[in-house]
Parts: C-alpha cells; structure tokens; sequence
C-alpha cells in the first residue's frame, strides 16, 4: 500500500527521537540561495518567481494525506508503515506511536506561510514558512522537507525561466514594433516529452503558462484548472494549433512531399492555422519550391480565427543560421538568407510602426529544437539588425530549457531556523566554514518585508509578532487552505 507517510527520505523517518527532550516547535523556511546556476540574458533580472506550492498543498498535504492516511483504517495504516520501516531499517529499529497519534488527530497539524504566488523575489528571501501548530507534533516540519523540495522546486523554476523567455520576447516586440498579443503565443511550450514523468510536465508546463498561452503541454491545463481555479470555458488557459509530425510527411513520400503540403493546406486544413514540419527531407528545396508554388494557395485560405496561416516549421541544425541566416554560407543562397528572409521574398508584407518588416499573415514559421534564452535573444537580435520584426517567429521551448536544470540551479533548500525545547525559543542557524557562504542560512524568526521600492527584502532575527505581521500571510492551517490564487491573479502579478 502507498501511503503519505512513506514519502520521505530515510534519514528523516525518526529525526524525531534525536531533537533534544522537550522540543516543541520546528520553525523551517524554504528559500533559493543562489543564482549561481541559472541561465542569464543581459537586461533581464534574476528575480525567481514564487509558484507551486498551493498545488503541492491541494495534491498531496491534503489529498494523498486523506486518501492514503487519514481515511483508512488506523491498523491498515500502521501495518503498511510499520511493513516498510522494518524492512528499511531493520525491525524494532524505531516505535511508531507518533504515527498513530497523528492518525487519531485526523489532519496535519502545520502553519505555512507563503508569499503569493506570481511574486517575484531575489536570492535569499523565504518564499513560505513551515511550523507546527502542536508542540507534539514538532517532528513534523522537516519530515516534509523531502516531498516539499522534490515538488516544488521544478514549478518554481519553469515559471521563473518562462518569465526570462517573455521579458526577451517583449523587449523585442516593442523595439521592432510588433503584435504585443502575439507574444502571448511566441513562446510555446514543446517540453511534455522530454520532462521527469507527467506531474513533472504538467507542473512545469504550468509554470510555463504563467507567461505564455501557447503549449503542446496539455496535461498543464489540467494542472491550473484543478489547482488554481482556471476554467478553459471561461478564460484562455492554454493553447495550440493543428500541426503535422515527420511520420506524416515520411507517409506521403518524398516524391510527394509537394502534394502532402498541398492537401494539408487546401482539404485538411483549408481555413485557419497549421503547423507543417518541413525538414524531413529538404528544408530549403520546401522554402523556395514548393512555398512559392504553393502561394496562391496559402494566400486564398480564408474564413479562419484568429488568422489564416501556414506555419512551416524547421526541426534540425542551427536556429540562429536556420532563422536568419548564415553568415558564411555563399552569399545569395537560401542559407545565406535565412528562413524568414527567404519567406518575405515570396510573400511579402507589410511594414511594422517602427518600420521593421512583418511577414504576410497567411504565412509563419516555428522553430522548437534545441532553443535556449541565449538563442531566443540572438534570432530577436538578428532579425532586428535584418530589418524584421521579432514577431515574426514563434519558438518552441522544449526540454533542454525546461530539464536541463535542478534544484541547485536556484539553490532551494528548507531550512530550520528556530526551535523551542521546553518553552525555551531557540535561534538556530547553520553557517559552514568550509562552504563559500551561499549555504549560511538564516536566523531565528524570519520576517519578508517590502522597502519603498515595493522590492522583497529579508529579516531575520524578528520577533514572533514581527514574523506573523509580515509580507508572508498563513495560507494553510491544521489541514484547511485558507488562501486561494487563481490563474488570472497569479499571471496579473507576474507580469508586474
């Protein structure tokens, strides 16, 4: 049977019987430490953004902790423990009757406090607060320390690099004059397939739809309807467009990869948006042959929402080069010119308010392989110095963005920082000496404060009343959530 109380690592199944006597309170805060790790974009902050934790609170504080611990019987409970315990440690190894008074008490007896999620802070500041709400039950704090970490790192992270992604995308839009609500869609999320299992995509891919609506993700949007209150019926969660894979186009043939094209756009998709994959064989023979044989074609779909356009979508090689071009290629040829260059040569269109070229609306490309925010800001760059609109490409961040990272890249940890052992408070802390000083942690209790600039800012040492007046607010209490963020205030805030 799997059950709540096995998701832990070893070490933490009896830290309990090793605090002094007479503990009666675990004080822990849950903070990044560092950016040391993380991918940076000249003119973009490296501010982290606060998400995940009232999933983390909904799935598994309150329902894997109901269905698969205090809803069952207590001696099916302490049997399945006391099975896996024994057999992990060996038997009599540790007692178990902390189990069964937290089974008799019927909820889990915590305090969290959280900043709200869409906040953005810097290094060093707590994100939320964990405490135990009865003095018996002390042990509990940092025995969530495992699960907590392993969940909420990952969401934290992807929201924080999708911000990243938007802040480039924007600076971009605006510089070359492009469809500000076209950002909304340029960067789309392609990670489901590459990421540590379906909670992991769909968390990460929720991150990733706190700054963008366009996903391949779908189990994301499931994630922010049953977490964060997101109704699909009533607001834009997540979205994509038909589009084409290479077993398609292998299907069709290569000898008719023309007429392939040719049926998706006039029978299969004769109105509105499709995304066709068109490097399976020959990409440029696609962009400079059957492209402008097809043109009278692409330019009659209409009768579509929003647009009606045909996105052609590279797969392979250098997107910069693919792009925009490569410099060392022979002067005049396709790869000299790049992808969008070569699209304007035979559609057209028009000119942005700043004077920077806008491809015709009924054509698009989308490049989702191997892009990185290094990436991202040099096709923005490039194509700017070419004289086009950033907003004629979308990009596909895929999981080289989105796995490529872990919990260092931002240095989480969960950290206890004050305890009470027989009425006493203690202020604790850890400050190693031979560590280069990101793992010195806080002490005492720890208050997050806002300074005349509205920037997060962080105390330590604070009174208890100064902790719980501060910017980090109770969101759950002795198993009840007592705030709620939808979807739309978290996006509100982080776009701040």
């Amino acid at each position: 049977m799997s059950i709540a109380v096995n998701q832990t690592d070893g070490y933490k199944v009896d830290h309990r019987s090793q605090y002094p006597t007479g503990t009666e309170l675990v004080n822990s805060n849950w903070t990044p430490r560092s950016t040391k790790y993380a991918a940076k974009v000249d003119g973009v902050d490296d501010r982290i953004v606060v998400f995940g934790y009232q999933a983390f609170i909904l799935d598994y504080i309150i329902d894997e902790w109901s269905r698969t611990f205090f809803n069952q019987p207590k001696e099916t409970v302490l049997q399945a423990y006391k099975r896996r315990i024994n057999g992990y440690l060996g038997p009599d190894a540790i007692t178990f009757d902390h189990i069964e008074a937290l089974h008799d008490l019927g909820y889990m007896p915590i305090s969290i406090r959280a900043l709200p999620e869409g906040e953005k802070t810097f290094a060093r500041i707590p994100h939320l607060v964990v405490e135990n709400t009865l003095p018996e039950f002390f042990w509990i704090t940092n025995f969530l320390e495992s699960v907590m970490s392993c969940e909420l790192w990952r969401p934290t992270t992807s929201a924080t690099t999708a911000r990243k992604y938007r802040k480039v995308l924007d600076k971009y839009c605006e510089l070359t004059g492009g469809d500000p609500s076209f950002v909304d869609w340029q960067g789309h999320d392609f990670s489901f397939r590459g990421m540590g299992g379906r909670h992991d995509a769909a968390s990460s891919g929720a991150g990733h739809l706190l700054s963008f609506t366009g996903t391949d993700t779908i189990p994301a949007i499931d994630f922010l309807e049953t977490f964060y209150g997101a109704n699909c019926d009533k607001e834009l969660i997540g979205g994509s467009v038909p589009a084409t894979e290479h077993s398609v186009m292998c299907m069709g043939t290569k000898e008719s990869e023309i007429e392939t094209f040719r049926r998706l756009i006039t029978e299969t998709y004769p109105k509105g948006v499709v995304s066709i994959v068109s490097d399976t064989w020959d990409f440029w023979q696609v962009v400079t042959e059957y492209l402008p044989a097809l043109k009278p074609e692409i330019l009659a779909r209409t009768g579509g929402f929003p647009v009606d356009r045909v996105v052609i979508r590279p797969d392979s090689g250098d997107p910069v080069k693919i792009i925009c071009g490569n410099p060392n290629a022979e002067e005049g040829t396709p790869e000299y010119k790049g992808a969008i260059e070569c699209l304007w040569n035979t559609f057209g269109g028009t000119l942005s308010s700043k004077g920077y070229k806008v491809l015709d609306p009924h054509i698009g490309l989308i490049y989702g392989d191997s892009i990185t925010l290094d990436r991202c800001q040099d096709i923005c760059q490039q194509l700017m110095d070419k004289g086009f609109a950033s907003t004629n490409v979308v990009l596909g961040i895929g999981s080289y963005t989105y796995a490529y990272v872990t919990r260092d890249t931002y240095g989480w940890a969960m950290k206890a920082t004050v305890g009470q052992v027989g009425g006493e408070l203690r202020e604790i802390f850890k400050d190693p000496k031979t560590d280069n000083g990101m793992k010195k942690s806080a002490k005492g209790f720890v208050a997050v404060l806002k300074d005349d600039k509205g920037e997060y800012y962080l105390k330590d040492q604070v009174s208890r009343e100064e902790f719980e007046t501060c910017e980090l607010v109770e969101v759950f209490r002795d198993g009840r959530l007592l705030k709620f963020s939808t979807l739309a205030q978290i996006r509100e805030r982080i776009r701040k």
